[in-house]
């Protein structure tokens, strides 16, 4: 793996263009960008066949929780096809492994102690200790995984919250001491709560270890809109510029824009996943052709279109025109409806 910083913002400015490239991807994937969620590494509410319809190569980059294979398949069955990659047949596809994937697997900071974090899954509460976790990353051969995370609620004590940094590092040093590639597919976790010392602490402590990248956690549990860029900031000042970044937690538009301002390269997609769920395009102009165009489409239900609308059932146009995907381009209303 190896990523390189095409462009960054002036005048004091943190947001930053740059380019994944990685060896089973022919195309690098330019940042920032979206990893795709998936279920047991395929991507939901998209069969495989599909994927390659997508624009690329953007598509390619998925992201797998190695929690999901907890039950089956076997760490050693996975391990004797080949990897996710053999096993799913995507051998183009960049899967990003982390533990967390804001739709099923949640972590829960009642449960962890001090031999590994808990994670709500589709399976139970289960604790993950790093000699299991690294058993999941050997078998699944992802191209990039994050190290695990104590991650806790913005409202926890300081001693608390201290503690899960203590954790985070000693498990990440745990992870690197298991790792047969000495960390470089690793992505190093950085908690720290909504205490603004305690984020620099981790960074500058993840900094100094052999990781090729940095995985920001701890997001998403209770932090305000207002006391994040203080937050973000505090963790990417502390980091190399030259390294990825991927960060868990940030899912509306308007919290990725604070990532995206901070510096952060890759993002989760759950905000997508429950529009999705819940029967939504989510349509937005790219330029400003596209954009005159797409506001004398819409009503007053603006970017987001509901497709469980009575008049959506009888309708035979297309979602919208001028957007490349898959579904937008090719689906007419009625269909989505009768789902």
């Amino acid at each position: 793996m190896r990523f390189v910083v095409t462009k960054a913002c002036g005048g004091g400015g943190r947001a930053r263009a740059g380019s994944l490239y990685v060896g089973c991807c022919p195309t690098p994937i330019e940042t920032p960008c979206l990893l795709l969620s998936t279920r047991k590494g395929l991507p939901t509410f998209v069969s495989p066949d599909l994927l390659a319809s997508l624009p690329s190569p953007e598509s390619r980059l998925l992201h797998v929780s190695p929690l999901h294979f907890l039950e089956c398949p076997s760490p050693r069955t996975i391990s004797n096809i080949g990897g996710l990659h053999r096993m799913l047949g995507l051998h183009e596809c960049i899967f990003v492994a982390a533990p967390r994937d804001s739709i099923e697997s949640l972590p829960e900071s009642e449960g962890t102690n001090k031999l590994g974090p808990s994670f709500e899954t589709p399976c139970g509460r289960r604790l993950v200790k790093p000699k299991e976790y690294m058993d999941m990353i050997s078998s699944l051969k992802p191209n990039l995984w994050a190290s695990l995370a104590d991650e806790v609620p913005a409202w926890v004590s300081e001693k608390r919250n201290k503690t899960s940094v203590d954790r985070t590092l000693r498990w990440l040093d745990d992870c690197l001491a298991l790792d047969l590639e000495s960390g470089a597919n690793t992505l190093g976790a950085i908690v720290g709560g909504s205490c603004v010392e305690e984020r620099k602490r981790c960074a500058t402590e993840v900094a100094m270890r052999n990781v090729s990248g940095f995985w920001i956690g701890g997001f998403g549990l209770g932090e305000g809109m207002e006391e994040r860029p203080a937050l973000l900031n505090a963790v990417t000042d502390g980091l190399p510029e030259k390294k990825l970044r991927q960060i868990s937690g940030l899912t509306l538009p308007e919290e990725v824009l604070q990532g995206v301002a901070a510096g952060i390269d890759l993002f989760e997609s759950t905000y997508i996943y429950h529009l999705t769920l819940g029967g939504f395009a989510l349509t937005f102009p790219l330029d400003i052709v596209e954009r005159d165009i797409l506001h004398s489409q819409l009503s007053d239900t603006g970017k987001i279109q509901p497709l469980s609308w009575k008049t959506a059932a009888a309708s035979h146009a297309r979602i919208t025109h001028g957007l490349t995907s898959i579904t937008c381009s090719t689906s007419m209303k009625c269909w989505l409806r009768s789902y």
